[in-house]
């Protein structure tokens, strides 16, 4: 993929995040990784959604070094890119602090798998990692480890908020878009009562066809 292309679509995919209510003011970031060149178009940092141009947008390499671009990357930028470098099926990275799932990752809890549309998309509960400080590599320690052990595409960190893969950075918008919207149903649900389990085959099964069957 030329990286114009890349930063286009890195730019236009940003307004989902405020659209569907998974940020605040500048927080959140996506960013995507070049499948010819490995370097990675990411937001700048502090610059509000509004005044995002595909220009505007940083390119740097798989190590977080600066390739070209007129703006200091995402604070982010270190973890984006330590989960490129341990998971070469990813190509997408988002974040956000998106609020049902980060009141689930304040309390350090995983998001139980009660819908069948978490069994669609994530074929179990969304994981919760443990506490990272910003600005290094830490935080995508944390986030490979909680997704390794699990087959979501999306997971929570304690204290901070969500990261989501893909293998684009649109299939990762839409993983962190339906982390929200299962959270939101799941923490409603807890207060009226008790959330019923899903049998683990059923599970199996809703992922598998959702996998294999699901849409055109």
């Amino acid at each position: 993929m030329m990286l114009e292309v890349l930063r286009r679509e890195v730019c236009a995919l940003h307004a989902e995040l405020p659209r569907n209510n998974l940020v605040a003011w500048t927080s959140g970031n996506i960013s995507g990784r070049d499948p010819a060149t490995n370097l990675v178009v990411i937001k700048p940092s502090g610059v509000k959604f509004s005044h995002l141009t595909p220009e505007s947008m940083v390119v740097v390499d798989l190590e977080g070094n600066v390739v070209a671009g007129d703006f200091k990357p995402s604070s982010d930028t270190a973890s984006h890119c330590y989960i490129y470098r341990h998971m070469p099926e990813v190509y997408g990275v988002v974040h956000t602090h998106s609020r049902y799932a980060t009141a689930f990752a304040i309390l350090g809890r995983e998001i139980p798998c009660v819908t069948t549309a978490m069994g669609d998309e994530f074929g179990g509960p969304i994981p919760c990692g443990g506490f990272a400080l910003i600005g290094s590599q830490e935080i995508g320690q944390q986030v490979v480890e909680a997704l390794q052990r699990s087959r979501s595409p999306a997971c929570l960190l304690q204290s901070h908020g969500v990261f989501a893969v893909g293998p684009t950075a649109e299939a990762a918008v839409k993983a962190a878009v339906m982390t929200e919207d299962n959270a939101a149903i799941v923490w409603t649900a807890m207060q009226i009562g008790e959330p019923l389990a899903i049998a683990q085959e059923d599970i199996e099964r809703l992922h598998r066809r959702y996998r294999t069957e699901y849409g055109q």
